[in-house]
């Protein structure tokens, strides 16, 4: 029996993104994100304006005047959503936490999926698979997999965006959208004697995250049709002036203690995430996969909106 408050929260989440699905996005998805070809459909006259490679030349013959083969697109699809579970997915500034978003891109993306009759699958990852849900169609499915996304308890605290890449692959022979929802934030794997490496900064472990992972990135987007979608938060950005703070890294349990009512400190540590961020989104256009960045404290649809906008043009001019 699901707890009452967990049912309450997955239905407010499935409102809310159903509007945005039926009122903003609508007919998005289905622009941007195309099928595997083209079926036959059936045989009609020709009309002005049609394309002359078009013409079926044998019923052409037979009737004599001109027809044309109509062909609609393969539409359905398979809408893959890799979740990041890692400790850090846990922290959020504001109202709400980057788990809680990563729940609602991934309930926008799957409503549209089962709109346009494509199956939706799951994987979250942690530095370990945590759980696998195989592609299926539905309501009912689309709302387990909000509840796994926003309920689900991970067995490990790290990152590991290598080996979620490489499930992937094996589980999904054809080609899937892979909408990968992540802080990119990672931590050092776990050695075989349980003990851990030497511990370096957060701003190293985002940087080591997307360029440890590049290869297979590029790897798996030459497979699949993979999105980066890279859920932040301001206090990740720019710290805040609050004097001295104890810290403590939620993946690999290192505590810090931090002058944030330091300027010079606040200064360098908002060029440092800027460069760093500034080098994730080079990363991801020269493996060639589209990325959106996400707020914890901005409201997503406009972004949302404007990526598949975006993507729409790039498709359109080939």
């Amino acid at each position: 029996m699901i707890p009452r408050e967990i049912l309450k929260k997955i239905r407010q989440i499935e409102i809310r993104t159903n509007r945005l699905v039926t009122e903003t996005l609508a007919g998005q998805y289905h622009s941007v994100f195309k099928g595997q070809g083209m079926n036959f459909e059936e045989v009609r006259e020709y009309q002005p304006g049609d394309e002359v490679r078009s013409i079926d030349w044998n019923v052409t013959a037979r009737m004599n005047h001109p027809f044309v083969k109509k062909f609609v697109e393969e539409r359905e699809l398979t809408l893959m959503l890799m979740v990041d579970v890692s400790g850090s997915g846990l922290f959020g500034s504001r109202a709400q936490s980057k788990r809680e978003l990563a729940a609602e891109i991934a309930s926008v993306l799957a409503f549209s999926a089962i709109r346009n009759n494509d199956k939706v699958g799951l994987i979250l990852f942690s530095d370990e698979v945590e759980k696998f849900i195989p592609p299926r169609k539905g309501r009912r499915h689309v709302l387990r997999v909000i509840r796994e996304v926003l309920f689900y308890e991970p067995r490990r605290q790290g990152t590991d965006l290598n080996g979620a890449l490489e499930f992937l692959l094996r589980v999904t022979p054809h080609k899937a959208i892979a909408v990968i929802a992540s802080d990119f934030i990672g931590s050092q794997a776990v050695s075989a004697d349980g003990g851990r490496g030497k511990l370096r900064s957060q701003m190293m472990l985002l940087e080591s995250l997307a360029q440890g992972a590049y290869p297979m990135l590029r790897h798996a987007n030459r497979r699949h049709d993979v999105v980066a979608v890279q859920i932040t938060d301001p206090f990740e950005l720019e710290l805040p002036a609050l004097g001295r703070l104890v810290l403590q890294d939620a993946e690999t349990g290192e505590i810090v203690e931090v002058n944030t009512g330091d300027t010079r400190k606040r200064k360098a540590f908002a060029e440092r995430q800027a460069r760093t961020q500034t080098e994730i989104t080079r990363l991801f256009r020269s493996a060639g996969i589209d990325a959106i960045q996400l707020r914890t404290d901005q409201p997503y649809a406009v972004e949302l909106a404007r990526f598949f906008e975006t993507r729409e043009k790039r498709r359109l001019r080939g």
